[in-house]
C-alpha cells in the first residue's frame, strides 16, 4: 500500500508519544512505517516540515466544534483551554507547537476564529493580532513547563536547589498546586488585562466619533 501524507504524520506523533521530541528522528520514524527515509521525503522535504504538520494536526482540537455562543471572554478563555487540552494529549505537544511556524489550515482556522472574536468584541484588528499572540504564548508557556514537571523529579530538583526564602517557598505553591487552577488562574489575570485593554480601546473610538 502506498504510503501517504497523513499516514507519515500519524506515525510521527505515535514515535513522538513514545520517545518524545528529542528522540523523533527521520531513521526510527521510517523504520517504524517500514519505509526508506525517501519514502517520507517523497512527502516532506525536511524533518522542519514534518513538524509543522505535526503541530497543525495537533492544534486541530481547537475547531473540530463550533465555540458556544457568549461573551467574547468566555469564547477567548474555551480557545485557551481547548488549546491547552490538545498540546497535553501529545508528549511533548507544547514544544513541537512551539517550535513551528506553519500556515496550514487547522492553524489558519484557529486564528482566523480567534481574531473574529476579538474583533467582533471591539478591537481594532492589529491589536487583536497582539492579543491573539500573548494568548497563544501564555498557552504555549505554561503548556511546555507543565509538561516538564511531569518528567520525573523535574521541578522538584529546581526547586530543591533554591535557598530557603520567600520565593523558595512561593515555588513550592506553584509546584504543589493543581495544573488546572494554576492555569485558570494565570489565564483569569490575563484576561482581566485585555478587558481593561478593550475598554480603553472602546473609550478611544468613542472620543473620536464623539
Amino acid at each position: 500500500m502506498q504510503l501517504k501524507r497523513a499516514d507519515v504524520v500519524t506515525g510521527a506523533l505515535t514515535l513522538l508519544d513514545t520517545d518524545g521530541l528529542d528522540g523523533l528522528t527521520m531513521r526510527k520514524l521510517g523504520a517504524l512505517l517500514g519505509v526508506q527515509a525517501g519514502g517520507i521525503y517523497w512527502h516532506f522535504k525536511n524533518k522542519e516540515a514534518l513538524l509543522g504538520a505535526m503541530a497543525d494536526r495537533i492544534v486541530g482540537e481547537i475547531t473540530a466544534t463550533p465555540l458556544d455562543p457568549g461573551p467574547w471572554d468566555a469564547q477567548l478563555a474555551e480557545v485557551a483551554h481547548r488549546l491547552r487540552r490538545a498540546l497535553l494529549a501529545r508528549r511533548d505537544g507544547a514544544r513541537v507547537v512551539a517550535g513551528t511556524y506553519v500556515v496550514e489550515p487547522n492553524h489558519v482556522r484557529g486564528g482566523e476564529q480567534t481574531a473574529r472574536i476579538l474583533t467582533d468584541a471591539g478591537f481594532p484588528l492589529d491589536r487583536a493580532g497582539w492579543v491573539l499572540f500573548s494568548v497563544l504564548y501564555y498557552v504555549l508557556g505554561h503548556t511546555i513547563e507543565e509538561q516538564a514537571q511531569r518528567a520525573a523529579g523535574d521541578w522538584e530538583q529546581r526547586g530543591a536547589a533554591l535557598p530557603d526564602t520567600e520565593l523558595s517557598r512561593a515555588m513550592d505553591g506553584v509546584i504543589k498546586a493543581d495544573p488546572d487552577e494554576r492555569f485558570a488562574y494565570g489565564l483569569e489575570l490575563f484576561l482581566d488585562g485585555v478587558r481593561v485593554r478593550l475598554a480603553a480601546a472602546q473609550a478611544t473610538i468613542g472620543r473620536r466619533q464623539a
